[in-house]
């Protein structure tokens, strides 16, 4: 058997994506951890993007670094393999988590948690309505539906309090800036190795974000042992998550690994609670509701049967 037929079994799908979302949402509240332990204030914007550009070129480095190893070969791009890493960069990196280290700033980990999870209908539009690569049927938006209920159910009590373009707003755009790296990326890898991708792209986006940072004035503060641990903890897990998700995208349709995305916000949540002791009225009932939703949603797009019908006609 394949590389490529094993990707596509749900037995390495699920344990794979739900690995991905468990890194990711763990990196909910160790962002906010790592401000504290870099002396970073939630308004010192180019602190923000300093911390993120440091996080993204090491995370490109490891990436290269493993993936020249398990590949048995340096990870070197072409020359036509730049433009394309550059691009990616530009909304995998740059404009996605610029919106995102300075919104979570001025947001709660919860409400960021919620506003994140849009990117999963997001991605499904962009790639069904604007790169054409799979249809839009109502299967798909019926499973998008019942998952972010569960994702807004077990954050409802922790959705209030207002909104602000520079927090929730600056949330939403990186979102969308998601939804057109998952689309490029299924694109790319097409002729492209993931990996190398997902390393070049990070080490060129985290690159632009460190120079811009530091021109900006940006600074580290007084980091110490837990600073130098937390940033190095959330490049691996960058290293990771994206390098499998990449991969996985490269070999099922957007819509089938995006929709595992709403398991971020639910780890997202937990770890909030448990690390930044971030409360919420969400009890064990409404927490197990919640992953019921997810869950099914996650089935409504993967494995309940499809409607021929009333798919034939879709966009």
């Amino acid at each position: 058997m394949n590389d490529s037929s094993i990707l596509t079994r749900k037995t390495a799908v699920i344990p794979l994506t739900m690995l991905c979302c468990l890194l990711w949402g763990s990196a909910f509240p160790c962002i906010k951890l790592g401000y504290g332990y870099s002396s970073i204030s939630a308004d010192d914007t180019a602190s923000q993007l300093l911390y993120a550009g440091l996080r993204f070129a090491l995370a490109g480095v490891l990436a290269i670094i493993i993936g020249s190893i398990a590949a048995r070969k340096p990870l070197i791009p072409r020359g036509k393999t730049v433009p394309k890493a550059a691009l990616l960069s530009l909304f995998q990196t740059i404009l996605q988590y610029t919106f995102f280290y300075i919104g979570l700033a001025r947001s709660t980990g919860m409400k960021s948690s919620v506003i994140t999870a849009s990117n999963v209908f997001l991605s499904i539009l962009v790639a069904s309505l604007i790169f054409r690569t799979e249809k839009l049927t109502l299967r798909k938006m019926l499973g998008c539906l019942v998952g972010f209920s569960g994702v807004v159910l077990i954050n409802l009590s922790g959705i209030g309090g207002g909104f602000r373009l520079t927090g929730e707003g600056f949330v939403f755009l990186s979102a969308l800036s998601y939804a057109f790296s998952a689309a490029l990326i299924k694109r790319f890898s097409s002729e492209e190795d993931p990996v190398l991708l997902s390393g070049w792209q990070f080490i060129i986006g985290g690159t632009f974000m460190t120079v811009l940072g530091v021109f900006l004035g940006g600074r580290m503060g007084n980091t110490d042992l837990r600073g130098i641990a937390m940033l190095v903890y959330l490049a691996i897990v960058s290293a990771a998550a994206f390098s499998i998700w990449g991969t996985l995208l490269k070999h099922n349709p957007v819509s089938m690994i995006s929709v595992f995305g709403f398991m971020n916000p639910v780890f997202g949540v937990i770890l909030s609670f448990l690390l930044l002791s971030e409360r919420s009225a969400a009890g064990p009932l409404r927490v197990i509701a919640a992953l019921g939703l997810v869950a099914l949603g996650i089935v409504i797009v993967n494995f309940a049967p499809k409607l021929h019908r009333t798919e034939k006609n879709a966009l």
